[in-house]
């Protein structure tokens, strides 16, 4: 009895996020989270002795919580306590209720509590670690950006929560995925396509016994041999053969080289579909199920990749990929889909298979090719595929082929040519990504937008460095004034008006606060066929900064283009948004420090994005139009955020460009959001959110559902309840004799999520 007591006694897990006050009206709100981590249902909420007295409750969607936690997608975890003048200044008993498990905490109502409690960042012993891989980022970045940079790592401990993520996500119930197979209504055959030339015969093996352990069996192995030279490799490949009708393997005359190969492989593929496998990778066991599954529900798909981690010579496995869904500007500047690529075989014998000279990057010049034909494509956010790591792999020594990445480069240049895009490619910040500079083809004015109230020194550096950074742009600057008192302001007003005649105007709008409508009306008053909105707190760093963000902005299928932002100090404040960040959105990598180049290299190229900030975005003036511009019911917060999703709902790609840089000194005109009355109008803000745009700030297409939804750090989201359901349930720690080890697991599962919640 006294051992369950204990599982009891965490059964309920609770955090209280803030207390927001209103001194003058007596009254308060108090906004948290709460739960069941047995049923993983909501829980009842009482204030002991005042259950209708001067308190109202509102429940809320809390998707980062619901994500950290494995909790059902509508489950409304949140909170939100409304007290009035009878409670307020009160310490009250706060009741939890589920079933017959309740738990009562103090309620300070005379207390702020923090938002997040701030970890530790430092450890010794993990700093010692962390620091044998910083050389190469200390001679690009610098001492101070090093040590920022370690304390990312540290903070994060990537690896060891990539440990715990698989021992929760990878933990199939066989039963089930057995059940499931014997269910399809649709069964294709799927080709697996592999070349082989002269890998070890450890490596080869471990690749064959990998596609042999699937799940789904109604595959077949194409193997073309392309002249291998070693001796051990066509008698392992007759052994296996022999072994199992499915694999088929051919033996090519000459040496042909990888894309002569997998055309050989692809000749002899019976299958609907061909998969695409290295000679010393391995596919997870659960591959072709996944992805035979996900084709059961979208019979439509042509193409279907899933995400991907690196393994070692000691089959250790590290550096998940989570990559997102279809991104088409992510996919020009880099092969972000890669492992594990199922591709439908009539489009790929329709444009030809592989082609000769792109040999290292045959595989991105293909996916660029398929997709130009396709816009059937689905993303599985699963580990399917393990990256050998070996010594001359790219895996681990991106430069032991160099010449792969001058057939990227070439790829993309030919992808552009079809595709009738003027413009160029070079080679970008490290070996596998690259720079698309698009050519102006459609030029026209620039109406930069600046709200603005007072706050002259600002607003003057931000209007002096448009100027100093132009090139030859043809731009007017519109400043939306909403209430300036001081002369200072009135005089700086003057001076440019007389400086820039033709290119600066000031309208008047004396209104209460409302930034969508106050750009709604500047734009009105605009002549541009761009737009450009800029926060008055904005420092350009980039020459020839809007050319670059209008040749992207020009092109058909982009909507909102935006610039890569920074605080004072040098971290990142924007690049890009990710939506059910905190509960609706965030800003990803914000803190890193410049010159970092992010995850798998996010901050050093061009990437879709949901969203990005209005804070420095450029539209084409009738996508603007299309979309009714900015939502006036969003007077303060994530109005950006809505019409990026309004351009993203219309079929327009919204993209962050890495190489546009301007400092970002964040909403000096308007205070912080610490006001009672200002807290209830960034909650409504929330509510309008989801209920509009739910689907995304549950599941955003551009932000991988195994990340974090707590910051934008891009940590791998680890979740207490996954665990417990996966690998042990209540009756398996009933069974533990030991009440000190009940304790303990619970204690380290419990650790483990808190140090990234709370």
């Amino acid at each position: 009895m006294e051992r369950k007591s204990v599982v009891e006694q965490e059964e309920i897990k609770y955090f209280i996020d803030k207390i927001v006050k209103d001194e003058e009206n007596h009254c308060a709100s108090v906004q948290g989270w709460a739960f069941n981590t047995k049923t993983k249902e909501t829980v009842e909420l009482y204030i002991v002795g005042h259950e209708s007295e001067g308190v109202t409750f509102k429940r809320d969607f809390r998707i980062d919580v619901n994500n950290k936690y494995c909790l059902p997608d509508d489950a409304k975890a949140g909170f939100i306590i409304e007290f009035d003048e009878k409670t307020y200044g009160k310490i009250l008993n706060l009741k939890f209720k589920n079933g017959q498990v309740s738990k009562v905490i103090k309620l300070n109502l005379k207390k702020n509590y923090d938002y997040l409690k701030k970890p530790n960042l430092f450890n010794a012993t993990r700093l010692v670690n962390t620091a044998t891989r910083t050389i190469g980022y200390f001679s690009r970045n610098g001492l101070k950006n090093t040590i920022r940079k370690i304390k990312f790592e540290v903070k994060y401990k990537n690896q060891e929560n990539y440990n715990f993520w698989i021992e929760v996500h990878e933990d199939y119930d066989i039963k089930k995925v057995l059940d499931d197979i014997r269910k399809f209504d649709y069964s294709p055959k799927i080709s697996i396509v592999m070349p082989v030339y002269n890998v070890e015969a450890e490596w080869l093996s471990a690749c064959i016994d990998s596609v042999l352990n699937q799940h789904y069996k109604n595959w077949e192995l194409c193997i073309a041999d392309d002249c291998s030279t070693d001796e051990h490799i066509k008698p392992l490949l007759e052994s296996y053969k022999r072994q199992d009708p499915r694999i088929k393997v051919i033996y090519r005359e000459e040496n042909g080289h990888i894309s002569q190969a997998s055309n050989s492989a692809m000749e002899i593929a019976t299958g609907e579909f061909v998969g695409l496998l290295d000679n010393d990778d391995t596919l997870s066991e659960f591959a072709l199920y996944e992805v035979v599954k996900l084709l059961n529900e979208h019979q439509e798909a042509d193409l279907i990749y899933s995400d991907e981690d690196k393994l070692s010579e000691d089959n250790k496995r590290s550096q998940p990929f989570f990559k997102t869904d279809w991104a088409p500007d992510i996919l020009l500047a880099t092969n972000y889909i890669c492992h594990f690529g199922v591709y439908r075989k009539t489009i790929v014998d329709e444009i030809g298979g592989f082609r000769k000279g792109y040999e290292g990057a045959q595989d991105y010049d293909l996916v660029l090719r398929f997709t130009e034909k396709t816009d059937k494509i689905y993303h599985i956010q699963k580990v399917l595929y393990h990256w050998r790591m070996i010594s001359n792999s790219t895996a681990v020594n991106p430069d032991s082929k160099g010449y792969a990445f001058e057939a990227g480069k070439k790829s993309v240049e030919d992808a552009l040519a079809r595709r009738g895009i003027k413009g160029s490619i070079s080679h970008g910040a490290f070996p596998g990504v690259y720079n698309v500079e698009y050519e102006i083809v459609d030029d026209g004015l620039v109406s930069i937008i600046i709200p603005t109230r007072d706050n002259a020194v600002d607003l003057k550096a931000c209007v002096d460095s448009i100027f100093e950074k132009a090139a030859d742009e043809k731009f007017e600057i519109i400043i939306a004034d909403n209430g300036s008192e001081k002369e200072e302001t009135f005089k700086l007003f003057e001076y440019y008006t007389k400086k820039y005649k033709d290119q600066f105007k000031v309208v008047r709008l004396d209104m209460p606060f409302n930034f969508s409508r106050i750009n709604n009306l500047a734009v009105k008053e605009s002549n541009g066929k761009y737009l450009l909105f800029l926060n008055n707190d904005i420092k350009v760093i980039t020459p020839g900064w809007i050319k670059r963000m209008m040749s992207l902005a020009q092109q058909e299928r982009i909507g909102a283009v935006g610039a890569k932002l920074y605080y004072p100090d040098n971290t990142i404040q924007h690049a890009g948004v990710l939506l059910g960040m905190g509960g609706v959105a965030g800003h990803g990598h914000c803190g890193y420090p410049r010159g970092d180049y992010g995850y798998f290299g996010k901050l050093v190229i061009n990437n879709n994005y949901s969203a990005v900030t209005a804070a420095c975005m450029m539209v084409k003036r009738k996508d603007f139009d299309a979309v009714g511009g900015f939502e006036e019911k969003l007077t303060v917060a994530f109005n950006d955020v809505d019409f990026c999703l309004k351009l993203y709902a219309l079929g327009k790609f919204n993209v962050w460009i890495h190489d546009v840089e301007l400092y970002h000194y964040e909403s000096k005109s308007r205070g912080s959001e610490d006001t009672y009355q200002k807290y209830k109008r960034f909650n409504s803000e929330i509510d309008f959110m989801k209920k509009h745009w739910l689907k995304y700030v549950k599941n955003d297409p551009f932000y991988n559902t195994n990340l974090t939804r707590v910051d934008g750090n891009y940590a791998i989201c680890v979740d207490i309840v996954g665990y417990v359901k996966g690998k042990k349930t209540d009756s398996d720690f009933d069974e533990i004799e030991d009440e000190k080890k009940v304790k303990d697991k619970r204690n380290k599962c419990n650790k483990k999520i808190d140090e990234h919640i709370i």
